[in-house]
């Protein structure tokens, strides 16, 4: 069962914009020294729209290969059309991964019907696929409604998680889960981790933000279990700053921190982001320094 803090991985690039395969190992290792109980690539916080097929293999492989079985691998397999979420599904599947996340693309609109008729072509030209279905809000999703929703997973028996990033996401991971069919095994946070406390009190089996910070979310995630609900909270409140600026700098601010916690060497994206100034990054090390003492991983040897 997928449960508990899955971060989506980001993508290094060298100096020189190429994509960096010691930085995605030195990433991994670092997901994995603070107990992040799975990993997930590629995905937008990934920047996938920036990569080749053959990089996103690539670094696919390599994740695969550095986590070694130890969690679960979730793979990103989104695309706009039938065709390209089942290559991406099977190349994945070549890796022993069988379970892949698939945002609900607005191609198909949000009708029940053809919504529930792209992911139903996907399982049936993928056999065993374990799907995820990404309920992303709007303008990058579909913004699909719970019932919408129930209606879709309810004739799929492929899909086995749902991915709820909303706003509000409250209510709509309430819904999902009273009306949920036997094989829907539950429901995952997103919204960057800004929303988790709500989102696990609503039921919420595990949340997907990015990784800069995944010793801290672990530690709410596992506070939060023990039924130590203000020490989760009081977590919660401490991370808060840090992921409001996260919302507006996004991969940016994410290799920033990286960097700052001696995984990666740059900042370098491809995606079209805000930069950080010297004020944003004062900001930013500000907070961080705020919050050290509950990293339980401070730095990550070379690859």
């Amino acid at each position: 069962m997928l449960q508990g803090i899955l971060p989506v991985l980001p993508t290094p690039f060298t100096a020189e914009g190429a994509i960096d395969p010691g930085g995605m190992a030195r990433i991994v290792d670092f997901a994995l020294a603070c107990g992040a109980d799975g990993v997930v690539f590629p995905g937008f916080a990934s920047e996938v729209d920036e990569l080749t097929a053959e990089e996103r293999e690539t670094l696919l492989r390599l994740v695969v290969e550095r986590v070694g079985g130890r969690v679960p691998v979730v793979a990103g397999a989104s695309a706009p059309t039938v065709e390209e979420a089942v290559a991406h599904s099977r190349a994945a599947m070549a890796l022993g991964i069988d379970t892949v996340m698939i945002q609900a693309p607005k191609s198909v609109g949000v009708g029940a019907e053809a919504v529930a008729a792209f992911y139903r072509a996907i399982a049936e030209q993928v056999p065993g696929l374990r799907i995820v279905l990404q309920n992303a809000p709007a303008p990058r999703g579909s913004d699909l409604s719970p019932q919408t929703i129930l209606e879709i997973v309810r004739g799929n028996p492929a899909i086995i998680y749902v991915k709820e990033e909303t706003l509000p996401s409250g209510g709509p991971i309430s819904a999902i889960l009273a009306g949920r069919p036997p094989h829907l095994e539950g429901v995952i946070g997103g919204g960057g981790a800004r929303y988790l406390i709500e989102e696990y009190q609503r039921g919420a089996c595990g949340a997907m933000p990015a990784v800069e910070l995944t010793d801290l979310h672990v530690a709410m995630d596992r506070h939060f279990r023990a039924g130590e609900i203000d020490a989760a909270r009081d977590l919660y409140m401490r991370s808060l700053p840090l992921l409001v600026i996260q919302a507006n700098f996004r991969m940016r601010f994410t290799k920033h921190v990286l960097t700052q916690r001696g995984v990666l060497n740059n900042d370098v994206v491809r995606a079209r982001t805000p930069q950080l100034d010297s004020h944003d990054k004062a900001e930013i090390e500000a907070w961080l320094n705020r919050v050290a003492a509950l990293f339980t991983t401070s730095q990550v040897p070379a690859a």
